[in-house]
Order: C-alpha cells, then sequence, then structure tokens
C-alpha cells in the first residue's frame, strides 16, 4: 500500500525536477590558460627561495598610464576583467590584451604596459612565488 502512494510522488518529484536539469546549460567551467610556458615562451619555474607564496591583487591603470619598464621574479598570471593593455616585450614583440583574456606574463624578459584604450583597464594578478622572491622587478 505504501509503495503505491510513494511511487506517484516520486514520478511527480521526476517530472516536475526534469526542467531545472535541463536549464543547467550555461558553462560552468570556462578555461582561461592551461600551459608550461609564458607569452615570450619562457618555462614557468617555481621559485625555491622559501615556502610557497601566492599574492593575488587586481591592479587598475587609467587611459594612457604605463607600468614603467619592469620583470617578474616570478610566475605571473594576467587576467583582464575590463579595459585592454598593450604590452612592449622589446625584441619580443607587443602584445594587446582585452577584456576575458588570460596570460602568463614574462618572467625575465623586461616589458612595459599600457592602457591604450579609453577606460581604465583592471587586471587580475596572481603572483606565485615563495618567501623571499620579487613579485615586480622595476628596471630604470
Amino acid at each position: 500500500m505504501r509503495l503505491k502512494r510513494s511511487f506517484p510522488l516520486a514520478l511527480l518529484f521526476c517530472l516536475a525536477t526534469t526542467p531545472l536539469l535541463a536549464a543547467d546549460d550555461y558553462a560552468r567551467v570556462v578555461p582561461l590558460f592551461d600551459g608550461s610556458k609564458n607569452i615570450v615562451g619562457e618555462t614557468l619555474v617555481y621559485p625555491e627561495s622559501g615556502p610557497a607564496k601566492v599574492t593575488s591583487l587586481i591592479v587598475t591603470m587609467k587611459p594612457g598610464e604605463e607600468t614603467g619598464p619592469h620583470r617578474h621574479g616570478v610566475p605571473t598570471y594576467g587576467y583582464i576583467l575590463e579595459g585592454q593593455v598593450t604590452v612592449d616585450y622589446g625584441t619580443h614583440g607587443k602584445r594587446t590584451y582585452r577584456k576575458g583574456e588570460a596570460f602568463m606574463e614574462a618572467e625575465t624578459v623586461t616589458h612595459n604596459g599600457i592602457n591604450d584604450g579609453d577606460v581604465p583597464v583592471r587586471i587580475l594578478v596572481v603572483f606565485m612565488g615563495a618567501d623571499g622572491s620579487q613579485n615586480v622587478i622595476h628596471e630604470k
């Protein structure tokens, strides 16, 4: 007797939840970066100067603003949240990154970024370093 009552309830539950399951047609996971080399072809190598240390921040640059020449002492991931930035890698050329693009930044190659767009650029930056390592090394 109990089975006869629970079967219609189970069937009703299945019919009611099926449209909810079908509505999940969005991309739950969107790959951004998967690789072992950075933008100029350098192999990613994690520093061994101490215990692992990850630092994340959001960098905002106004139109026309520059980073100044610099390089990185640790693998550095960037993701453009808004706007665009053009980075000059010297002999390795220039690259423009736009909203939604991800990249591993050059480490040993000195580079300079400029917001050459007409709106502020916001960049999520993640330094994958270690205690005692420099994330940014400014050049003169």
